[in-house]
C-alpha cells in the first residue's frame, strides 16, 4: 500500500467500471426521488443538499423546495429570505445561499439552464468539481468522473491508496485513477448507472463504519478486504484540537413577542433570524439598560452547539419589558409573536431555547451535532 497508486491494467480498470453497474442495475437505488428526473435543476438541488447531509433528512426538505421553488426560474426570481427558511435545518447555510446565488447567475449568464460542459459548470458558485460531474452526468450523460467522499472510499479501498484524500496529493491521484477508469471503459458505458454505483457502494456496503464487504461485487478483488485494512482506509484527517467559543443570548421579551435579529448574509447562520448575541453578560445587560428595560436579565440554562470547527457554548439571559423604548424598530431587529417563530428561518439551537420558554429542562441538555 502507498501514497501514490500506481498504473492499473485497462483490462482491471474497465472490469471495475462494469462490475460496479451490473450490481447498480441489481442492487443499487433506483427510487430515490431525484433519480426519476433529467432535470439538471433538480439533480443539482439534490447534488447540494446530499453534501455532508444524510438521504433520510434530504428527502423531506427536497420535496417541499421543489413545491415552492419548482424551477430554476422560480429559484432565480426569489428573494434570499424567501429561500432560507425551507433550509432551516439542514445546516450548512452558505450551500443555500450559493443556491440562490447559482440560479441567478444561471437565469442572468446562461440562459435560465445548466450548462452541459462540466467544466464550465464548475465555476458556477456553490459547485465544485465533483458536482458538475454528477451533474453533467446524470442529465446530460456526459463521461465524466465524480470523486465525492462516498467515492473516496470506495477508490481508496479497492487501490489500497493509503494518506489522507482531503491532501492535495492524495486527491490528484484518486482523480487521475478516476479518468483512467473512465478511459478504460466500453465505448457503450452507462455513465448514469456507473455513477450511480460508485454512490450507492459508498453510502452501502462500504460505508464509512463496518462495511459490509461480503454484499460488495468488488470484494474478490479490493486490497482493503484482501489484506484486513477498511478500518484504517481511507486514512483519516490528522486531529486538531476543537476550540470552544462562548456567546450571551438575549431572550427579550414583550406582550407575547420576542425580539430576533437577522444574522449578516455571511459567517454562521447567515441570513437566518436568531436571538441578539452579545460577547458577555455585562454587554448584553448593557444593552437592556440602553432600550430602558428596568428589569435584569436572568441567566437560563445553557447549551453547547457543535459546528465544523468549533464548538459554541450558548449561555440565554431572558428578560420581560414593557418599555416603548425598548419595543422601537431597530435596523435587523424584529418583534415577533411567539405563536408565529417556529414559520422562521432559524438555528438549530435558537429554535431550542425558544422552545424552552414553554419547557424550560428543554434547554438544559446540549443541543445534537449541527453544522450550521
Amino acid at each position: 500500500m502507498s501514497s501514490c497508486t500506481q498504473p492499473y491494467p485497462a483490462q482491471n480498470l474497465s472490469a471495475f467500471v462494469t462490475t460496479i453497474i451490473q450490481w447498480q442495475k441489481q442492487h443499487g437505488r433506483h427510487h430515490l426521488p431525484w433519480q426519476q428526473t433529467r432535470d439538471a435543476y433538480r439533480i443539482w438541488l439534490s447534488e447540494i443538499m446530499l453534501q455532508q447531509t444524510q438521504v433520510s433528512t434530504v428527502i423531506d426538505y427536497y420535496q417541499r423546495f421543489l413545491e415552492r421553488f419548482p424551477t430554476l426560474q422560480d429559484l432565480a426570481q426569489a428573494d434570499q429570505a424567501q429561500v432560507m427558511p425551507y433550509w432551516a435545518g439542514l445546516g450548512y447555510y452558505a450551500r443555500a445561499r450559493n443556491l440562490h446565488k447559482c440560479a441567478q447567475a444561471l437565469q442572468a449568464d446562461h440562459g435560465g439552464s445548466f450548462p452541459e460542459d462540466p467544466e464550465v459548470i464548475a465555476t458556477l458558485p456553490g459547485i465544485g468539481r465533483s458536482t458538475a460531474g454528477a451533474i453533467a452526468a446524470f442529465a446530460y450523460g456526459v463521461r465524466t468522473p465524480i470523486m465525492d467522499g462516498n467515492v473516496k472510499r470506495v477508490f481508496t479501498r479497492y487501490f489500497g491508496i493509503a494518506g489522507y484524500p482531503g491532501n492535495a496529493k492524495i486527491e490528484k491521484t484518486l482523480w487521475a485513477l478516476a479518468h483512467n477508469a473512465l478511459d478504460a471503459a466500453p465505448a457503450t458505458l452507462d455513465i448514469a448507472a456507473y455513477t450511480q454505483g460508485l454512490m450507492d457502494l459508498g453510502s452501502g456496503p462500504c460505508a464509512r463504519r463496518n462495511p459490509s464487504c461480503e454484499q460488495c461485487p468488488l470484494t474478490q478483488s479490493c486490497h482493503a478486504r484482501v489484506h484486513g485494512l477498511q478500518n484504517q482506509l481511507p486514512t483519516p484527517k490528522p486531529r486538531a484540537e476543537v476550540p470552544v467559543r462562548s456567546c450571551h443570548m438575549l431572550i427579550l421579551l414583550s406582550n407575547d413577542t420576542v425580539l430576533l435579529e437577522q444574522r449578516p448574509d455571511s459567517g454562521i447562520w447567515g441570513g437566518l433570524w436568531s436571538l441578539p448575541e452579545f460577547d458577555s453578560p455585562t454587554a448584553l445587560a448593557s444593552y437592556c439598560v440602553q432600550r430602558g428595560v428596568a428589569a435584569a436579565p436572568q441567566r437560563m440554562g445553557g447549551l453547547q452547539h457543535v459546528f465544523t470547527h468549533f464548538k459554541l457554548d450558548i449561555t440565554p439571559w431572558q428578560v420581560n419589558t414593557t418599555s416603548t423604548t425598548a419595543n422601537e424598530p431597530e435596523p435587523q431587529r424584529q418583534w415577533f409573536d411567539l405563536q408565529h417563530w417556529p414559520a422562521l428561518a432559524l438555528p438549530a439551537p435558537v429554535k431550542k431555547i425558544l422552545a424552552g420558554l414553554a419547557q424550560p429542562s428543554l434547554i438544559s441538555a446540549p443541543v445534537a451535532p449541527d453544522v450550521g
